[in-house]
């Protein structure tokens, strides 16, 4: 795995704006988590509401946000989700002002529209990108010249190459350029970090699952095996979790990756249902291993729950359950399954008329980091006070994508093992 940047950019002139002043926000991608408009209607997850716009509109329904703008490749797509945004959000919730600016127009069909919708926006801004993989790195690039300030969906990019890219970058136009991991808001997960770094002692091992049910399959089957896969997708939460929980303590060395078959070649799509990512580490005080197996799939029966989501984890002083896939909350209601619900991630259902999620975790990740982009503008913040495990920023989850792109190659060696080659300075 190599290091290589050719990308010479210069300090952005705009006069970016003050704390007082409200974010600007241009999301890059229309689909589940943004809108939750798949397929011409509500995705069949528990997201139907989508995630992103929603609590974009909460923000400038709260004074936060300004202007949204929205981007996708289909304008084709807009009516639908227009409506789909009316009936889900503007019908459901009181004072939500759904204005949106939309590119491509709506009889466009342009997989470059995104130049045209940042070329709108201003150093400063915020661009919010939640698009299939492999277009992550390009549209990261363009908002980063512009200036913008980025959040990215994980993985942030799939290769180490790509990743040193965008942090150079991100440091050239000082702005701050993060991934999306809204389980480090998630209390379970956040404790259960503390815990292991103030208690448990050095790294010994750690099994995490992750899982979405074989729907998911049509829902991303115009990337599902092309551009991306199920590691990628889900392996990278529990991924970040490992590197978010052992910085400064532990460090990945070796990756090796294994699947199961089956289900998607079935159905025509050249991927794999499950992917197993065995990660050797190496505690940095005393050269000690530690082993992380991390499994995910997309061929799981309908259940009572979207996800399953659960790990464990042991050090040498102590060990921690976590099944975050059920909160205790069980919820029958006649027409519908029966369900686990988590409002710890999301909750749709409204107070009194009014949307009441902000105490949610899929929220917080969110109206974080635009809290901590207005305090960069308003230079009470510098972009390199995130690099402290706050928010997941490009320059500390390298980490993440060096064994996520290990595997890939693991896998296509056929199993064959990858090390991550470490600098004398350690990186």
């Amino acid at each position: 795995l190599t290091f290589t940047n050719n990308i010479n950019m210069s300090t952005p002139e705009a006069k970016r704006p003050k704390l007082a002043d409200k974010a600007n926000v241009l999301m890059v991608g229309t689909g589940e988590y943004t809108t939750g408009y798949v397929g011409g209607t509500a995705a069949d997850s528990d997201k139907g509401a989508g995630v992103v716009a929603l609590t974009m509109f909460d923000l400038r329904r709260r004074g936060k946000v300004d202007r949204v703008g929205m981007c996708g490749v289909n304008g084709k797509k807009f009516p639908g989700i227009r409506n789909h945004m009316q009936k889900n959000i503007g019908d459901v919730y009181n004072n939500m002002d759904l204005t949106c600016d939309t590119f491509p127009s709506d009889e466009t069909v342009d997989p470059k529209a995104y130049l045209d919708a940042v070329s709108t926006f201003q150093a400063g801004d915020v661009a919010i990108i939640f698009t299939p993989d492999d277009t992550h790195y390009d549209i990261t690039m363009a908002c980063i010249e512009k200036g913008l300030h980025v959040m990215v969906t994980k993985p942030i990019v799939q290769t180490l190459e790509h990743h040193t890219n965008l942090t150079k970058a991100a440091k050239e136009k000082n702005v701050l350029v993060s991934m999306e991991v809204h389980k480090r808001w998630d209390p379970f997960y956040a404790d259960a970090r503390d815990r292991a770094r103030s208690q448990f002692g050095n790294f010994q091992y750690m099994y995490a699952y992750m899982s979405q049910p074989k729907h998911q399959l049509e829902t991303f089957k115009a990337w599902a095996g092309k551009s991306s896969d199920i590691s990628f997708y889900l392996n990278s939460h529990h991924i970040d979790f490992s590197e978010w929980t052992l910085e400064g303590i532990a460090r990945p060395i070796r990756v090796t990756g294994t699947s199961s078959t089956g289900v998607a070649h079935s159905k025509g799509m050249k991927t794999e249902d499950s992917i197993t990512l065995t990660v050797q580490w190496e505690n940095l005080n005393d050269k000690s291993l530690g082993c992380a197996v991390y499994t995910s799939s997309w061929v799981a029966p309908k259940g009572d729950v979207h996800s399953q989501q659960r790990f464990f984890y042991m050090g040498t002083n102590g060990e921690i359950n976590v099944d975050q896939a059920h909160r205790g909350m069980t919820v029958a209601q006649d027409g519908k399954p029966f369900a686990s619900v988590n409002p710890l991630f999301m909750k749709y259902t409204p107070t009194n008329g009014m949307f009441s999620g902000q105490g949610s975790y899929g929220v917080k990740s969110f109206e974080c980091f635009v809290d901590a982009c207005r305090a960069v503008n308003a230079g009470e913040k510098t972009v390199q006070d995130y690099d402290d495990g706050s928010l997941a920023t490009v320059g500390t989850t390298v980490q993440g994508t060096a064994i996520l792109e290990a595997g890939r190659l693991s896998l296509d060696a056929d199993g064959r093992p990858m090390d991550i080659v470490y600098g004398e300075d350690g990186h």
